[in-house]
């Protein structure tokens, strides 16, 4: 376990802790986190907390002190430069403190006045360390210590620049609700709790990282999920190893089953509503301080083929959309795949007139059937990932370019074949129909044309079966990620490929640890 800095500073010091579990507490909870923090303990002399704050900080220029006299009494104002609200902090917390006069005073007397008599904030601690100093410190709180006193008192006063609510980039709707989560943490909760409004909903918080200390917060209801989940969730999470937290994608490998799959066990979003459509059901949802998406566990595959427009459109036209979603899916995968197969392999099984057609073109390139489609889908990677990295103003220049490149004038330069063209594009086109998949389909359309081009429809077949397995294999927290596919339910397919209207569906009352195939409900059952 490594040794945090601070306990590297005070080696010959005695720890302590006297933190209380709470809401917004910054503590580790047993059994989570990076490594046990040293509780050293704040001194009474206000002057060597100073000296030794400022040691720590390595005399950092954004750390901001302020030490002033209340009723004869020296105390300081701690805080992170930008992280605080300047009006507030004036209004709240130093008008009361210069307008107080006390008799007689001390800094015990001072201490019990601000703890008993009077709110600084809605959210104000009493902490006993050094670590719970910078960890408060770091999050936008104005620390209040006192000369005499061995605790300080955090006040929270945060007011840094964050960006607004607004409509989500990756997951755009027609009918439903526009609001998408932002980069503040307790921003995204607020959202939560407006959309479920029970005593059953709870937020855990705590930091994890070394050097980060980012802030994340498990969001579950109380009387859905299982505590097996919820403390298998917890031990991934302790077993993190990185020193810093920036985004969600730190915590997935952590959190995703065996074995190895292009897909992932661990789901996504950027949707208040759609993490508590999740909740409810039993499932984990993890939001991550300084990024707009929330982590779902466990998520289900066929999870990727639904949205929430889903259940505002009627159940016809909504299971209409699914199944446009799986056959988009199945094309982005398997498409270039099958023509480079059909075409070297089994040309008999394409019309007369389209094969002329076909041989035509080809016999005017010069690569091979399967090095053209990996060329041209390698070039269409590529020009994608420009479009998303350039900037804005100069963006349209790639999409000239892609029509150009991957269009007419490469045909006509005979550097690839018109058919391809279109294998292409309806490639393109149907791999954005399921972007949550996007990573998944990239990759193993790159594997079966190199199968196809090899083996023909024989390795496009053994391929899928391989596919299927790993698939079928993957498990997410002890849940099936294909249930309730395989292992069937006919109860739960209600939502599944089709989309039962709400009579039916408000009468579903799913747990995603009772669905078939489910290892928890086969240990429940042989208790």
């Amino acid at each position: 376990m490594k040794k945090s800095w601070i306990q590297n500073l005070f080696k010959n010091e005695n720890t302590s802790s006297d933190k209380k579990g709470g809401l917004f507490d910054t503590s580790i909870p047993q059994g989570v986190g990076t490594r046990k923090q040293a509780q050293t303990r704040l001194q009474k002399d206000l002057t060597e907390n100073m000296i030794k704050i400022r040691a720590f900080s390595q005399n950092s220029s954004d750390l901001l002190d302020r030490q002033i006299e209340v009723s004869g009494v020296k105390v300081a104002l701690l805080m992170s430069e930008g992280m605080v609200n300047s009006q507030i902090f004036m209004q709240t917390m130093v008008r009361p403190l210069c307008e107080l006069k006390l008799e007689n005073a001390d800094g015990d007397a001072i201490a019990s006045w601000v703890s008993k008599n009077v709110v600084l904030s809605g959210e104000q601690k009493e902490f006993f360390t050094y670590d719970d100093l910078f960890s408060f410190l770091l999050a936008g709180f104005v620390i209040l210590l006192i000369d005499g006193v061995d605790r300080g008192i955090a006040c929270g006063m945060q007011g840094f620049s964050f960006r607004s609510i607004s409509e989500p980039s990756t997951e755009m709707n027609i009918v439903g609700s526009k609001e998408g989560f932002v980069e503040p943490i307790r921003i995204n909760q607020t959202m939560i709790r407006r959309r479920i409004r029970s005593p059953s909903l709870k937020f855990e918080m705590f930091p994890i990282g070394e050097k980060s200390r980012t802030d994340i917060s498990l969001v579950y209801l109380t009387d859905t999920v299982d505590p097996r989940i919820l403390e298998s969730v917890k031990q991934k999470l302790g077993s993190l190893s990185s020193d810093i937290i920036l985004s969600q994608g730190y915590l997935r490998p952590y959190l995703e089953g065996k074995p190895l799959s292009p897909f992932s066990s661990v789901g996504t979003t950027e949707r208040p509503d759609t993490l508590c459509a999740k909740i409810n059901e039993g499932r984990i949802g993890i939001l991550v301080d300084g990024t707009p998406f929330a982590l779902i566990v466990p998520y289900l595959f066929s999870e990727n083929f639904q949205s929430m427009d889903d259940y505002s459109y009627r159940p016809y036209y909504g299971s209409f959309i699914r199944m446009i979603k799986y056959v988009a899916f199945f094309i982005s995968i398997f498409l270039p795949g099958l023509y480079v197969a059909i075409t070297l392999f089994s040309p008999q099984m394409l019309p007369d007139t389209l094969l002329y057609n076909i041989a035509a073109s080809e016999q005017q390139t010069p690569f091979s059937m399967m090095s053209e489609a990996l060329i041209i889908h390698f070039i269409y990677e590529i020009m994608r990932e420009a479009g998303l990295r350039l900037p804005r103003p100069v963006g349209h220049a790639v999409s000239i370019i892609g029509a150009l490149v991957i269009g007419d004038a490469a045909v006509t330069a005979g550097i690839i074949g018109s058919s391809m063209v279109m294998v292409v594009a309806l490639t393109a086109l149907s791999s954005f129909v399921v972007p949550s998949l996007y990573e998944a389909v990239a990759v193993v359309k790159f594997v079966f044309i190199i199968v196809g081009g090899t083996w023909g429809l024989f390795g496009i077949s053994v391929g899928f079966v391989l596919l299927l397995t790993n698939l079928c294999a993957l498990e997410s927290f002890g849940i099936p990620v294909t249930a309730p596919t395989t292992p069937y339910s006919k109860a739960d397919m209600r939502d599944n490929f089709w989309r039962s209207n709400w009579i039916k569906l408000g009468k579903l009352r799913l747990k995603v640890q009772d669905l078939p195939g489910s290892r928890l409900k086969e240990e429940e059952d042989k208790r």
